[in-house]
């Protein structure tokens, strides 16, 4: 025969009140703290906020030193004149690349530093690395509005939706052989300042500032309102840019991915767009070459100034 309930008040705990919930919260704050990345306080709840402006803000952690690993990247590295925080060679790894590192490192004043195979294997998060890792340190951005002052009148290039930092450094390189006075990038979903940039920008990334917008249309017009002419190269501008009358004076060109071009409020808010006069075999060009055939032409018309 079945028990019956007594009828009245429960005197059964409640969660809150019991021995072990205290610990399992913790357990659960720093488990979710350790898969989210943020810190949570253990056994609040979270309530939803009433308006956008309770929200708080979210933050982004900053990139923090590259490593370039393995014999042949690491030379390479070396070889372009990469800026370099530290050589990390692994106890008895020795041929001619490792040699010729060690080599290049000591000369350009790159502190050496030994390691065992445990050690770089944490550090590289077991990437391949064949006894050999190249710490580049972070690349230090400039501020858009520092982009203004190097210069009269400024030429500044823009980039939007330009991913690959081959591309980034190649536009740097062609910045510095016809008088551009820096590169504006996007903070998110664009090329960022890496080892191969400084590669392909065969080491003009050191005189050519690289400046990032939080936002790039908020940028261009805060340019616009300092007086610059805003000129958007895209396959849909009615202007070649060997024409653009605007180029003698203070410009930002915006150059935009291979394909996709520019993105729409960024084509919106260019004075103008402007393309490169191409024949009917090609449909377009990557952001390297566009961006380079395009500052060569406004060079060209600020010389006949």
């Amino acid at each position: 025969m079945s028990k019956r309930r007594k009828k009245g008040p429960s005197h059964t705990l409640k969660a809150e009140d019991r021995h072990w919930y205290g610990k399992r919260q913790t357990a659960r704050a720093a488990k979710s703290a350790e898969r989210t990345g943020t810190a949570t306080t253990a056994g609040a709840r979270r309530t939803p906020s009433s308006s956008p402006t309770e929200r708080p803000a979210r933050r982004y952690a900053p990139e923090g030193p590259e490593l370039v690993t393995g014999r042949n990247p690491v030379v390479e590295a070396l070889r372009a004149g990469i800026p370099a925080s530290a050589l990390y060679v692994m106890t008895g790894a020795s041929d001619d690349r490792v040699r010729e590192s060690i080599k290049l490192a000591t000369d350009a004043g790159v502190p050496l530093l030994e390691a065992g195979k445990a050690e770089l294997d944490r550090m590289t998060d077991r990437a391949v690395h064949q006894g050999i890792v190249l710490q580049v340190p972070e690349y230090r951005y400039a501020h858009p509005d520092d982009l203004l002052r190097r210069g009269t009148p400024p030429l500044v290039v823009a980039l939007d939706g330009v991913t690959d930092p081959r591309n980034l450094g190649a536009i740097v390189r062609s910045a510095a052989a016809f008088g551009a006075h820096g590169v504006l990038v996007p903070e998110r979903r664009a090329a960022g300042v890496t080892a191969g940039a400084w590669k392909t920008s065969a080491g003009t990334l050191a005189s050519v500032p690289v400046a990032r917008a939080t936002n790039l249309v908020r940028a261009l017009k805060s340019y616009q309102s300092a007086g610059l002419f805003v000129a958007g190269l895209d396959a849909r501008g009615a202007v070649g840019v060997g024409e653009l009358e605007a180029a003698s004076g203070p410009l930002v060109l915006v150059v935009g991915s291979e394909g996709k071009g520019l993105s729409r409020l960024v084509a919106e808010t260019c004075d103008l767009l402007v393309n490169i006069p191409m024949g009917p075999s090609a449909e377009s060009l990557n952001a390297g070459v566009a961006g380079g055939i395009a500052m060569y032409e406004i060079a060209r018309r600020r010389s006949q100034r």
